[in-house]
């Protein structure tokens, strides 16, 4: 035949290349991918399934070695996986699979997870401390103790050091320089002299000699009474209050009479007075009395010229408010203008605007108002008549 076929005794197989995820995923991957997911640490789990964060490491790291007691790593991988929300049954059967664990009962040499290279169980200590194996990759390892030492800082302690004591030796000499004390030698040592007094035993004496034997020295007596200050015979009184009280009343004074002062020559009588009339003296008048009067319920505030409210409030039909006397007059604001008038010595001017008006700055001052306003018509509002004639029954009462 002329088409046969052949077959390569050696032919290669075809070789299928892998993906990236061709690999096989450990069931320690999965555990740490999940927890991962859930955002949860090793203490974490430990704070909520209340099993060791060493226990957690060892399921993920497959290491049946670091747990004590064998019988409890069932139960510890099956919560742990129902945590994770993985098969219970799965995951206990992989972390056997992958770690060679086997159960076996409490008493088999086999529930033993410490063992040798022969295989046979070997003896530990109890209280074995998980934290410090190499199998918990989770704890930082500590540091060494020159580790903590910064060479440069050496540098800097010893020349603080020197600093401080630098400044406590100075410190220390000037205070001896100051508590010093030198002695110098002299050639006499002092005594101790004491104080007399220079006069103490002199005398008035004078030695007698053949110049002066008819010289007779005064006695003690007659010159005490020659340097004493001479006794006044009438004694000189100044009074505290000298210029008032000579102050004549009936010379000085607002009133004080018209005198005619006639000279005289003697020099008892200095002046006759001759008394006329009393001067008048003349007064500034009184300033009129001005107040404001409500004929209707308005607000009302009066400012001070240095912005003080002197009143502020609502004024009730008939009320009066008498503006007090001030060097500055003061201003008027109020809210309904037609109910205000404005009474000066007992004659009312007004109002002090139209009705529903509100006015403002209006200076309380009797000759500004009598200028500015007119004498207030008793027909043309009832309301301030009624108040008139209610003012002047209760004055003739």
């Amino acid at each position: 035949m002329i088409g046969k076929t052949f077959k390569r005794v050696n032919a290669p197989e075809d070789v299928k290349a892998k993906g990236f995820d061709d690999f096989e995923l450990r069931l320690g991957d999965l555990m740490r991918g999940e927890r991962a997911t859930m955002g949860k640490s090793l203490l974490d789990v430990q704070r909520e399934l209340k099993i060791k964060a060493a226990y957690i490491a060892a399921i993920e790291n497959a290491d049946p070695s670091a747990f004590d007691t064998p019988g409890f790593i069932a139960g510890y991988v099956r919560s742990y996986a129902r945590y994770l929300r993985m098969e219970p049954d799965q995951a206990f059967a992989t972390f056997c699979k992958e770690s060679g664990f086997a159960t076996a009962h409490g008493m088999s040499a086999e529930a033993s997870s410490l063992q040798g290279k022969s295989g046979e169980p070997i003896s530990a200590p109890l209280g074995k401390d998980i934290f410090s194996g190499s199998a918990t990759p989770f704890i930082p390892a500590g540091d060494a103790v020159m580790a903590q030492f910064e060479p440069r800082a050496i540098g800097s302690v010893m020349v603080l050091i020197a600093l401080i004591g630098g400044l406590g030796y100075g410190g220390w000499t000037v205070l001896q320089e100051i508590q010093k004390v030198q002695f110098a030698p002299v050639e006499q040592s002092p005594v101790v002299v004491a104080e007399l007094d220079p006069l103490s035993g002199a005398t008035n004496s004078v030695e007698t000699s053949d110049a002066l034997a008819g010289f007779s020295t005064p006695s003690n007596e007659a010159l005490n009474r020659l340097y004493r200050p001479q006794a006044l015979d009438v004694p000189v009184l100044v009074a505290r209050d000298a210029p008032i009280s000579t102050l004549n009343p009936g010379l000085i004074g607002s009133i004080t009479p018209t005198a005619d002062i006639v000279p005289d020559t003697t020099v008892a009588e200095s002046a006759t007075v001759v008394p006329h009339a009393p001067a008048i003296q003349v007064v500034e008048p009184d300033v009129p009395e001005l107040q404001l009067v409500a004929v209707r319920p308005a607000w009302v505030r009066v400012r001070s010229a240095d912005g003080a409210v002197i009143f502020e409030g609502v004024m009730a039909p008939g009320e009066n408010f008498v503006v007090p006397s001030t060097e500055e007059p003061a201003t008027l604001r109020v809210g309904e203008s037609g109910a205000m008038y404005f009474a000066v010595n007992g004659v009312h001017y007004g109002p002090v605007g139209r009705k529903g008006v509100v006015t403002s700055n209006v200076a309380l001052q009797a000759d500004s108002l009598l200028e500015n306003y007119a004498v207030a018509d008793l027909t043309a509002d009832d309301d301030l008549a009624e108040v008139v004639r209610v003012a002047e029954n209760s004055t003739s009462e």
